[in-house]
């Protein structure tokens, strides 16, 4: 698979070399707030990539490094949960080496994957409630609440709402 690239950041499929970063990013509390916890350790991280390489073969998930256009990482993203004609995305982490846009080209470059790549016709994610800002943040997008629980919001969209944000957009990406 080709590298998928935008204006200033790419993304490249993850490798167990990566377990060391992706640790460094999950492990540290300026990012890891809303997302699953996982302990200090990491050979458990790099078998975790290698287990899940083997999804990546059959086509049921995929977990890319996003890297400035120098190549050097800025975080990590990954889409996953397939259904009929749906997919997921979360995982999506963006450190302080980040460009000034990576989080709305990043955004683009999972849709253009999932929609345009992976031929879905919808995706749908969760934020947990108290992150704010990425709840804002896929609210602009036009992104539409379909429900809630005690933690999270449910929200789905679709390639034409995606299509019309990203004309909105195109000067930036």
């Amino acid at each position: 698979m080709s590298i998928l690239k935008s204006k200033t950041i790419q993304f490249r499929l993850i490798n167990v070399d990566d377990a060391e970063f992706v640790l460094s990013l999950r492990l540290n509390p300026k990012y890891n707030t809303f997302l699953s916890q996982v302990g200090n350790d990491l050979q458990s991280q790099k078998e975790w990539i290698s287990l899940y390489k083997k999804d990546e073969e059959l086509g049921n998930q995929f977990y890319f490094i996003i890297e400035r256009l120098d190549g050097s990482a800025c975080g990590t993203v990954r889409l996953y949960d397939f259904k009929d004609d749906s997919f997921c995305w979360g995982s999506w982490i963006l450190n302080d080496n980040k460009t000034k846009y990576a989080a709305l080209e990043s955004a683009f470059l999972v849709y253009n994957f999932g929609f345009n790549k992976l031929k879905f016709s919808n995706c749908h994610f969760d934020v947990m409630k108290d992150n704010q800002h990425v709840i804002a943040f896929h609210e602009k997008l036009g992104a539409e609440r379909t429900g809630e629980d005690e933690k999270n919001i449910y929200f789905k969209i679709c390639p034409l709402t995606i299509s019309k944000m990203k004309k909105k957009y195109l000067r930036i990406i």
